[in-house]
């Protein structure tokens, strides 16, 4: 568990930034199973306005499986890009983080739309690697 007497905020930084690279990097793959499985089993995720959010791992992935379904025959791809992470550790040794997430979507021979997030998680460390327990995504 990260505490404050052994917190290095550029290590905690830099860990944060590959941990959602390779998680945006799934869920841009569409491994729907790898995304999920870097959540903690009883998390939540909340990330389309006016549904409710998806609760467990197993959750999130039913959920995910679902959202993508609507969009089998249109080939649009996404990238999300997450950047301006701030992170403040809390006293049970989570860590709130608060970043902005750029989601781009690419149709072969179109411009790129933009849709521009805010992510509010709550990350935990376990067995050394960080997981996350909520997700709140929030669009502008």
């Amino acid at each position: 568990m990260i505490t404050a007497a052994t917190l290095d905020p550029d290590t905690l930084h830099t860990r944060a930034q590959r941990f959602y690279a390779a998680q945006m990097q799934r869920l841009d793959e569409r491994d729907i199973e790898g995304y999920a499985g870097t959540f903690t089993i009883d998390a939540e995720f909340s990330h389309t306005p006016g549904r409710p959010p998806s609760r467990t791992r197993a959750g999130i992935v039913e959920d995910l499986h679902e959202f993508h379904r609507r969009f089998a025959d249109d080939p649009m791809q996404r990238r999300h890009w997450v950047g301006m992470i701030d992170l403040a550790l809390a006293e049970d040794g989570s860590i709130g983080s608060t970043a902005y997430c750029l989601v781009v979507k690419v149709r072969p021979g179109q411009p790129p739309e933009f849709v521009s997030t805010v992510v509010h998680d709550v990350l935990v460390e376990i067995n050394g690697k960080l997981f996350t327990r909520s997700r709140h995504v929030s669009y502008d």
